[in-house]
């Protein structure tokens, strides 16, 4: 059997030679079976522990909202939550309420027909008790849209 020329009935052979492609394709297959097991097999994480000693006593995280209610001609009325504050007790009754939590986020409420002034004076007053983020409350928020 004799290598034909070329100029044969059958012309050039221009297969490719795959046992080099295998040898390198092997070679890469030992080298990442090799290195896969090196690998770590999961992460270190610090699990937090149990604290020693349960507090005693929790401090109530209930929502704080300041509601503003305008009153016909007079100066608007100020509740928090569902008490009755005076505006003069105001600062006082939030600075109580907030001394001990440690996230301080504020809703204010105000009806639709208040004097924005008044709600900016609860902003001021909140801000100087140390309240971090405030919200705002309007009808569209209450009726979720």
């Amino acid at each position: 059997m004799a290598m034909g020329s070329g100029s044969g009935p059958g012309g050039l052979n221009a297969d490719i030679n795959i046992t080099p492609l295998i040898d390198v394709m092997l070679v890469l297959l030992i080298i990442f079976m090799v290195i896969v097991p090196v690998t770590p097999k999961g992460l270190d994480a610090l699990v937090p522990q149990p604290p020693k000693n349960p507090q005693q006593e929790q401090p109530n995280d209930r929502t704080i909202v300041v509601s503003i209610l305008a009153a016909h001609g007079g100066a608007p009325s100020y509740k928090i939550n569902q008490d009755d504050v005076a505006k003069t007790d105001l600062r006082t009754r939030l600075d109580a309420i907030y001394a001990a939590r440690a996230e301080k986020v504020m809703f204010i409420k105000g009806d639709p027909d208040l004097n924005f002034t008044s709600v900016a004076e609860v902003v001021d007053i909140a801000h100087a008790v140390g309240v971090d983020h405030i919200g705002l409350i309007t009808p569209k928020i209450e009726a979720g849209q």
